[in-house]
């Protein structure tokens, strides 16, 4: 049972109700189809069906309407409880894909079954958590494997619903208990905690699970950079080549490019995948503060907005204008709004302009600095977006700065709140280590420490999870999953 979760025995409310839902996307297809979940399904089998269903066996069949007349002819599926999706009966109807079919025998199945009613988002994955056909990582796994962006985002998804990242954190947990248990069993012989750290090994056992930890939180920093990727904008002032650059990188002609200062009116956003990491890269008007018209001077305020929220700013220099005393004002202007702890990549453009080479290297600008360059503050990159010069750096510094290592084998998908969790543990594991260091601490404070570090590694799965925490996650998902 996962505590703080739901009682045992049966599911309290609604979850006891049967549910319903079309799981095709909306819209016409060659096959639609409708899934039902339930203690007890066979009044909707005999009803649309008419007759029992062999367990987990494809039969084709026409589906009944309530005179009896068939609405449509496909395929019908029973997975008897406990062997199914959701731990209940489970009926698959498989239809045609037309909208209007799949809406009359929708409404045949709320006829049919008494108290059926319709699934609300994700309530078919809840169940399968509440019965403890998965847990929370893997449930969440469900919709990040359905929302993939990338191959990579879509492989590890995979291998987080195959239970891949459940099996790391259950592991590091078993570790923690396996402690707890040695550490509260010594409280009760209040003599023996002199020499208990020395002969348990306590001490050892903490630094192996903070090194474990500190492995599956680099791990994880990773597999959330897949999941939700990387808000990059693209700054600067008119005529620069922000949306040139935009049509660079995503390698389509998505943003209005003219000479005429100001063509850029609104922000123009387009996602792109570099090594399979997602980046949201978004061009915004040109910053400037003698806008021409009242439509540009809204354009710029939101430009500031998109900038506020980004994760990285590319902010984007003309290598022609390199030198003129009104650009180099303009910029130190926009500079200063810049919001602090943003990465920003200072980006010259243009570096295929006859003279650029030598403007650049007049300025200190000719050698490229790598965004992983620790000494630099502002990293410097010289490109074209005109001939694609420099992109490639440029798509390897983006990836510098997001935090983004070579994907490891076997790399699972993870939420910002899986990092969080981790970072939780890491801190009440390491406050343990120092009450062991201590060795004239009460070892009260060592078992409470651990006791925090297990229930905020148990968030991850779900062992210890809130109501609203399973709503917000649940919501989500998309009708019939």
């Amino acid at each position: 049972m996962r505590a703080d979760c739901h009682p045992a025995g049966p599911l309290p409310g609604r979850h006891r109700d049967p549910i319903v839902a079309v799981a095709t996307a909306p819209g016409r297809g060659a096959v639609g189809i409708l899934r039902a979940s339930g203690r007890d399904l066979s009044a909707l089998i005999e009803a649309l069906c008419g007759r029992r269903l062999a367990p987990r066996q494809a039969t084709l069949l026409p589906f009944r309407g309530g005179d009896g007349q068939p609405l449509d002819q496909g395929l019908a599926i029973h997975f008897p409880a406990p062997h199914s999706y959701t731990g209940e009966d489970v009926l698959e109807l498989q239809a045609h894909g037309g909208p209007v079919l799949l809406q009359l025998l929708l409404a045949r199945c709320l006829q049919a079954q008494p108290g059926l009613r319709l699934a609300e988002p994700g309530e078919f994955t809840q169940r399968a958590f509440l019965n403890d056909k998965i847990d929370l990582a893997q449930a969440e796994a469900v919709a990040d494997l359905i929302d993939a962006s990338t191959e990579a985002a879509a492989r590890s998804a995979a291998r987080s619903l195959s239970g891949a990242f459940s099996a790391e954190v259950a592991a590091v947990a078993e570790r923690i208990v396996h402690l707890r248990m040695l550490v509260e069993a010594t409280l009760d012989f209040p003599e023996e905690e002199i020499d208990f750290l020395e002969r348990a090994g306590a001490r050892a056992q903490l630094d192996a699970i903070e090194e474990t930890l500190e492995r599956a939180l680099t791990r994880a920093r990773q597999g959330a950079l897949l999941r939700e990727g990387l808000r990059v904008v693209i700054a600067g002032q008119p005529n620069v080549g922000k949306s040139s650059l935009l049509n660079a990188l995503a390698g389509a002609e998505l943003a209005i490019v003219t000479p005429i200062p100001g063509t850029t009116r609104d922000r123009v956003s387009e996602t792109i995948q570099i090594e399979g990491v997602p980046l949201h890269v978004i061009d915004t008007a040109g910053l400037r503060s003698d806008a021409a018209d009242e439509v540009e001077r809204i354009g710029i305020g939101r430009s500031w907005e998109a900038i506020v929220s980004a994760d990285a700013v590319l902010f984007l220099h003309d290598l022609g204008r390199l030198g003129d005393a009104d650009t180099a004002t303009a910029d130190a202007e926009i500079a200063a709004r810049l919001p602090a702890g943003v990465p920003v990549l200072q980006v010259y453009n243009k570096a295929d302009l006859a003279g650029a080479a030598e403007r650049a290297a007049a300025a200190g600008l000719a050698a490229p600095v790598p965004a992983a360059d620790a000494e630099s503050s502002a990293p410097v990159l010289l490109i074209s977006a005109r001939t694609g010069q420099g992109l490639d750096e440029l798509r390897h510094a983006l990836l510098g700065i997001a935090g983004w290592q070579a994907a490891p084998e076997g790399l699972f998908i993870a939420r910002t709140r899986h990092v969080q969790a981790l970072h939780r543990t890491l801190d009440h594991v390491r406050a343990a280590q120092q009450h062991a260091a201590a060795r004239d601490t009460a070892l009260e404070l060592l078992a409470e420490e651990l006791r925090l570090a297990h229930r905020a590694l148990g968030e991850i799965t779900g062992q210890f999870s809130s109501e609203d925490l399973l709503g917000e996650i649940f919501g989500r998902f998309c009708i019939g999953k």
